[in-house]
């Protein structure tokens, strides 16, 4: 039985502060139980000689420090992991929400796994089909991979994390594949949205969720992407399963992280976020990928809302440095009633050229991707230039390459949240838009292709 303690010395917001304690260590659960009976869960955050700094998982209202115990568990947060988590949903510390029974697990696991070994890693080579053009035909989802969507306040990452999540697949396989879903920090209408979107469409079949409402304790959010990727791991090494991770939105965890560093009164690094936020994310991020000798994987997009629409925030900034790429939406795009509003030029995936090609998409798959970037890029200089020069000044080769931007948007990125293209119909249409350019313009594809899939362009 763990020992109980009644020297609660202070209670300061969301931190409590427990004098003369035993053989207590860092990250361990703790339990108090309030005059009435209640109890509440915290965790350790700082020991000195004796002395436990714990922070609540819920309100401090009601901890009397006379009356109010508090009995240490020994143990780490800790998830209880089985296959009966697919098709269900669970709060931040993954209790069921659905209304559903308790899981019966098979194991439990510490929820602070570790990164994967960068010695035991495979190299990411399979193409994920999520049936969105702009990833799927310019910026390749690989198994195993960390690509992250940037966002702006208010554009609609919502409909695409919930259009990946329920249109993602690998193709041409039998292997089991599933989607673990973590929302961090959102409000109760984006939880009934992304809730009646999986069950509408029979994606929560395949699929475990992880919800933690705005109003849920900061100490929670920082907890709810570890329960994911704890349940992503079991599923995808212990089941061999291929799991999709989608974590939205990390803007508000590391907001999280901001909130519990300065309670601790820790010296803050750039805009007032905590100096270890860094290895905070890469903490995260790194537990995605694929290992030597087993079957399963674990890729992962995480999403997240630029602050001021500024790339250089340190949240977009250090998550690009530790993952593979990024996808941007533009609030240009959005503007213009495209959707998604993937602005592709400035969007990247890393692993693309590992992901495409002869038995993985198609032969001619990386030569379209080249010109469509090259003539798309183009298109916008030519449409510039038209804003401050007028048509007339422009080429009549520069009026095709403006017409090209225009019916790209329209036709290839625009596609819609409940379109689900696989890559055939993505080339397609790829191959339609370029038929707008004369042959000798596609100076990026061999002769070959050309030959095979290039019709000049009806409307």
């Amino acid at each position: 039985m763990p020992k109980e303690y009644r020297t609660i010395q202070e209670v300061a917001g969301p931190l409590m502060l427990v004098r003369g304690v035993e053989g207590v260590t860092y990250d361990e659960l703790g339990e108090i139980e309030l005059s009435n009976g209640t109890k509440r869960r915290c965790k350790v955050l700082e020991i000195d000689e004796g002395n436990a700094l714990v922070q609540l998982f819920e309100a401090s209202t009601g901890i009397n420090l006379d009356s109010s115990k508090v009995r240490f568990l020994g143990r780490c947060m800790e998830l209880g992991v089985s296959e009966d988590m697919l098709g269900r949903m669970f709060d931040g510390l993954g209790r069921p929400i659905d209304g559903g029974p308790d899981i019966l697990p098979d194991k439990r696991m510490d929820i602070n796994g570790l990164p994967i070994n960068p010695a035991a890693r495979n190299y990411p080579s399979e193409f994920i089909q999520t049936g969105v053009s702009a990833i799927d035909g310019l910026n390749t989802l690989v198994r195993g991979q960390k690509l992250p969507i940037f966002s702006c306040s208010g554009l609609p990452h919502a409909n695409l994390a919930a259009q990946i999540a329920r249109q993602a697949k690998v193709r041409g396989t039998t292997e089991p594949f599933a989607v673990v879903f973590a929302a961090m920090g959102i409000t109760f209408e984006e939880a009934n949205f992304f809730m009646n979107s999986f069950k509408e469409t029979g994606a929560i079949d395949r699929a475990v969720m992880f919800l933690n409402l705005a109003n849920d304790p900061a100490v929670e959010r920082i907890s709810t992407p570890r329960m994911a990727l704890t349940a992503a791991e079991y599923l995808a090494f212990e089941k061999d399963m291929h799991v999709l991770v989608i974590l939205t939105d990390i803007t508000n965890y590391a907001d999280s992280l901001r909130e519990v560093s300065a309670a601790r009164k820790e010296v803050p690094g750039r805009r007032g976020y905590p100096g270890y936020m860094y290895t905070d994310l890469a903490s995260l991020y790194e537990r995605a990928g694929r290992q030597v000798g087993r079957n399963g994987s674990i890729t992962m997009v995480p999403i997240l809302t630029m602050p001021e629409d500024d790339k250089t925030h340190p949240i977009p900034d250090l998550t690009g440095y530790i993952t593979e790429g990024q996808i941007i939406l533009a609030r240009e795009l959005y503007r213009k009633n495209i959707a998604p509003p993937i602005d592709v030029l400035p969007s990247l995936s890393r692993l693309k050229d590992k992901g495409i090609g002869k038995g993985k998409t198609r032969e001619d798959h990386a030569d379209t991707m080249n010109q469509l970037f090259a003539a798309y890029s183009r298109g916008k200089d030519a449409k510039e230039l038209m804003v401050v020069l007028g048509e007339a000044a422009l080429t009549d080769i520069d009026k095709l390459y403006a017409k090209f931007a225009d019916e790209f948007e329209k036709q290839y990125v625009s596609q819609g949240y409940t379109t689900n293209r696989d890559i055939e119909e993505t080339l397609e249409i790829g191959w339609k838009l370029l038929g707008i350019l004369p042959k000798s313009e596609l100076k990026r594809i061999k002769d070959v292709f050309i030959e095979q899939y290039y019709r000049p362009y009806e409307d």
